[in-house]
């Protein structure tokens, strides 16, 4: 019976726990910070009372000594009874969420659009935008203004004033000199310098360009490959649409996994399926691995036992477990009936064929095997016609003839041969 997942309900079936892990996870900090909470009040009343209570022993009468040890006494009993009740909520949930495996689909569409496991290419943004924008060419170097003459004034004083004015005229005209020379030989170089300036900027724009065209072909190229992706993968997904279409049978296999996948079940009664389809018939073949019965809670309620400071549980008897045992297993049946049946439009699976039972130890070899609790078979025509919403799922399997073990929880498996197809 077993088969791999196809790709496409692997692609569900990841989805599926990865929303599963992201929901516990939401739930754990949730529980975690409430608990944190409660301890930090706990704390805090417990500090209040020791505060308290050495105080009264410090200026109280005995009287109020022992008032204060009676304070602190009833604050941790409160405190432990809290975490009882804490321990019979998560009791609750798990015991209401397996209550209502069944319930938990009927308003839900159970079809699977396979138009929407299409994939669209999202590309990055390309990541060098530095490489589009070209490198500034430099300024024009400028050459600054030739140097003018300018006599220097003459200087002031009675005696010598001709001589040191010519020593200062020859003086300045030799700086002059001196600074003309040096603009010439600046004009004179000058375009050999812009030319050299120009010839560095343009080295670095065409590297910049060679670069930006590398970057833009292994982007590209990167683009191309994840699209090429995209377009495979939506073309399998029109592929298994025509075929589905066409009552193919690879494609009702496929379609069929990817509906059972998609089912979500509660993370304390995780379910997988495995199923088969035969073209000729019309009949699918399913499988659906439930949780063992020891994985389940075994216990009716839990409270603290002040004598021995121990938060206990009751333990459920071997008939209550048995009959929620064999509840889960039939609402099992039936929602994996109704999820097949409603999600296939075209009606190809015109009947089922269905084993619900746990894959583990066998106690008598130690080997891991499937062990059915019930069988049953049920017919298109027939089943659609029920009111789910208002059935008792063990009454339901009977109606319909189905194999149902005795004793689930001691794993008495039933004969899955010569079970009718109602």
């Amino acid at each position: 019976m077993a088969r791999r997942r196809g790709f496409f309900a692997e692609i569900q079936h990841q989805q599926r726990l990865a929303d599963q892990r992201a929901a516990r996870a939401r739930r754990e900090r949730a529980a975690a910070q409430a608990a944190i909470e409660r301890s930090r009040a706990q704390a805090e009343r417990a500090r209040a009372q020791a505060v308290r209570a050495a105080a009264a022993s410090e200026r109280a009468s005995e009287a109020e000594r022992k008032r204060a040890e009676r304070e602190a006494q009833a604050a941790y009993a409160e405190a432990r009874k809290a975490e009882a009740d804490d321990q019979n909520e998560v009791l609750r949930l798990t015991n209401a969420a397996v209550g209502s495996l069944l319930g938990a689909t009927l308003n839900v569409d159970d079809h699977v659009d396979l138009e929407q496991l299409k994939r669209t290419a999202h590309h990055p943004p390309f990541p060098h935008p530095d490489l589009e924008v070209p490198i500034p060419r430099p300024m024009p170097l400028a050459l600054p203004p030739a140097p003018i003459w300018q006599e220097p004034a003459a200087p002031k004083g009675l005696f010598g004033k001709r001589k040191k004015h010519e020593e200062l005229k020859q003086e300045a005209w030799a700086a002059f000199q001196a600074h003309g020379a040096e603009w010439e030989r600046l004009r004179d170089s000058l375009p050999a310098r812009q030319a050299d300036a120009d010839r560095q900027h343009d080295a670095l724009e065409h590297r910049r360009r060679e670069q930006l065209e590398v970057e833009r072909g292994r982007y590209q190229a990167t683009c191309e490959a994840r699209q090429r992706e995209v377009d495979e993968h939506n073309a399998e997904i029109d592929a298994l649409i025509a075929g589905l279409g066409y009552g193919v049978p690879e494609a009702v296999q496929e379609y069929l996994d990817i509906v059972l996948a998609n089912s979500v079940y509660p993370e304390d009664f995780e379910v997988r399926h495995e199923a088969t389809f035969d073209a000729a018939s019309g009949e699918a073949a399913i499988r659906a691995v439930v949780p063992a019965p020891e994985l389940l809670p075994a216990v009716k309620a839990y409270r603290w036992v002040k004598a021995s400071d121990e938060i206990v549980g009751a333990a459920l008897t071997k008939k209550d477990q048995n009959e929620r045992y064999g509840d889960a297993l039939a609402q099992v049946a039936l929602r994996t009936l109704h999820e097949v049946f409603e999600a296939d439009r075209r009606g190809v699976v015109r009947s089922i064929a269905l084993e619900v039972g746990p894959a583990t130890k066998d106690p008598a070899t130690g080997l891991d095997r499937f062990f059915p609790l019930v069988a049953v078979g049920a017919s298109r025509d027939h089943f659609v016609e029920f009111d789910l919403a208002s059935v008792v799922p063990t009454a339901t399997l009977q109606h319909l003839g189905a194999a149902i073990s005795k004793n689930p929880i001691a794993l008495t498996v039933v004969d899955p041969g010569g079970v009718r197809r109602s």
